[in-house]
């Protein structure tokens, strides 16, 4: 009977094991997979801007061109550990100068690495999955251009079971499913616009939304603020809610906002979205209006901590 019993345990444990290994295995995108697409590496350069590369990719405390050498470093401190965000300048060693477009396009559409490993969250492939496939291509085709870097970011600080890499599979079997954005046709050339730009390559949603207890974005609260990245204080509220987010602020004014750095309360940006700010200036009018237009769209959520938006 015990040894029954035991080989019953040893069939569950190996049945077990076999479908946790089945179900994280990575996916990913082969060459032949892409389209037929010339990358264009001045449009990756409006992407760059678009998705605010330099505000965690660039050395902490770099200023002017030294932004561009994106030597990464940035500690991100969660619940989950210390992340270091990494080097992703062309160095073909340090960085991601060897890898391919088909690479590239995994590892911002499925989470998944050069070798084959899953990548933590902490890089916000969850909204970059949202993007045209050929605005991923133009991206690396830019990031290529860029000064290379040879030095590496420290590596994540993180404790069992969060070290395991193997395990982000069942997460990411809950928030990716490499689905491109797809217009609302009940909604206006603009609002879509905005929110392919909001939901995709701004990822903003990623700073500006409370997460639930395995670090997933909670969407009934999206874009009402979450805990900053850098682990002090929180990130505004930027629904148009009236007391706690932007419900007072014009499409204009927010489009303003983004260009000069001057809030309708005549303040500034401050923190991280200093920098989030001035990526966002070299968007087109046209754009930054339709991000505008998509923020005063979303339903209105009263922030669960005050105070009300101020950078």
């Amino acid at each position: 009977m015990l040894r029954r019993l035991v080989i019953a345990l040893l069939v569950l444990g190996i049945a077990a094991a076999g479908a946790f290994w089945f179900l994280t295995t990575p996916r990913r995108i082969a060459e032949s997979d892409l389209p037929p697409y010339q990358p264009d590496a001045a449009r990756g350069a409006y992407i760059f801007a678009a998705g605010g590369c330099t505000s965690c990719h660039a050395a902490p405390g770099s200023t002017g061109e030294d932004r561009l050498k994106l030597s990464g470093g940035l500690a991100l401190k969660t619940p989950f550990g210390t992340f270091h965000v990494p080097n992703i300048s062309p160095d073909p060693e340090h960085g991601i100068g060897g890898w391919t477009l088909a690479e590239f396009v995994t590892s911002m559409r499925f989470g998944v690495g050069r070798a084959g490993e899953h990548l933590y969250p902490a890089f916000p492939y969850t909204s970059y999955q949202r993007m045209r496939v050929e605005d991923m291509m133009d991206l690396k085709a830019y990031l290529d251009t860029l000064p290379p870097v040879a030095t590496d970011a420290p590596p994540h600080e993180l404790p069992f079971p969060f070290n395991i890499r193997r395990g982000l599979g069942l997460w990411q079997l809950l928030y990716v499913d490499g689905e491109t954005f797809q217009p609302d046709p009940a909604k206006s050339d603009a609002i879509n616009r905005g929110a392919y730009l909001v939901r995709g390559p701004g990822h903003c949603a990623e700073c500006h939304s409370p997460r639930n207890f395995i670090g997933g974005i909670d969407q009934a609260r999206a874009y009402s603020g979450g805990p900053a990245p850098e682990g002090d204080g929180r990130i505004p509220n930027i629904t148009p809610d009236a007391e706690t987010g932007i419900g007072s602020w014009s499409e204009d004014e927010i489009a303003e906002a983004f260009a000069t750095n001057m809030k309708p309360d005549f303040d500034s940006f401050s923190g991280s979205m200093a920098h989030v700010q001035e990526n966002l200036a070299k968007l087109t009018p046209e754009d930054l209006g339709a991000i505008a237009a998509y923020l005063k769209s979303l339903p209105p959520i009263k922030a669960e901590t005050r105070p009300a938006p101020s950078g």
